[in-house]
């Protein structure tokens, strides 16, 4: 018997939002752990300037990045620079679709290695020249006018399919928002309270992994005609 086509695990979210940050790590583990490496992640457009009418607060994220540091995820977020905090994620998401239309692979590595130079490194990723370097470290060009086409075409996607919120999660018919992490508000006012879920997450991981793939040949990050209709 052939074994089945494998899954692919979409994931619309934005670069600066620290819960995207060890949600993926999370995913990535888990799928490391159960040796299955074949399924793709793809991370689409979900940005959040668009979302909430407005640029994240830096002060915000490093307050978020902060609280799942202590309460969370001890090992990450060592060198958040809020003073090279980017004030625009748009062309990081049109790099990373273009690097998506390149191959999953290349696509999933750039969405990671971003996210490592942002939360790890203290890099200001959107800077133009920073931007040219990470786009030339993957062999890729600054991103063009259908690369942004196709950040617009996966937010109106995500809008018509229910996106909560960054990182929502997609596979087959499961979808979860933020699966690794239950998040509510302390009293007064006073942050947010942040534990791990890993029950959650491995159960829509089992129900992922069961599936079988959806036919998306072709389809990696080629969605900018979508955008304008």
């Amino acid at each position: 018997m052939e074994p089945k086509p494998a899954p692919v695990l979409e994931v619309f979210a934005d670069i600066w939002c620290p819960f995207t940050h060890v949600g993926l790590k999370a995913v990535a583990e888990q799928r490391r752990v159960r040796g299955r490496e074949d399924v793709p992640i793809w991370v689409r457009s979900w940005p959040l300037e668009w979302v909430n009418g407005r640029a994240m607060d830096p002060s915000a994220a490093l307050d978020h990045a902060e609280e799942l540091r202590e309460q969370v995820s001890p090992e990450l977020f060592s060198g958040l620079d809020a003073s090279r905090f980017p004030r625009t994620t748009l062309p990081l998401l049109a790099l990373a679709a273009e690097a998506y239309r390149v191959g999953p692979a290349v696509g999933e590595s750039l969405s990671f290695e971003v996210r490592d130079a942002l939360f790890e490194r203290g890099r200001d990723v959107a800077h133009p020249d920073t931007l040219i370097e990470m786009a030339a470290s993957f062999d890729l060009k600054a991103p063009e006018p259908d690369d942004y086409a196709t950040v617009v075409a996966e937010w109106k996607e995500g809008r018509v399919r229910g996106v909560l919120g960054s990182p929502h999660f997609f596979c087959g018919a499961a979808s979860v928002f933020c699966p690794s992490l239950d998040i509510s508000s302390k009293p007064l006012g006073a942050g947010k309270a942040i534990r791990r879920n890993l029950g959650r997450l491995v159960a829509f991981l089992d129900e992922c992994f069961s599936t079988t793939a959806t036919d998306v040949d072709g389809t990696w990050g080629n969605t900018a005609e979508d955008s304008r209709k």
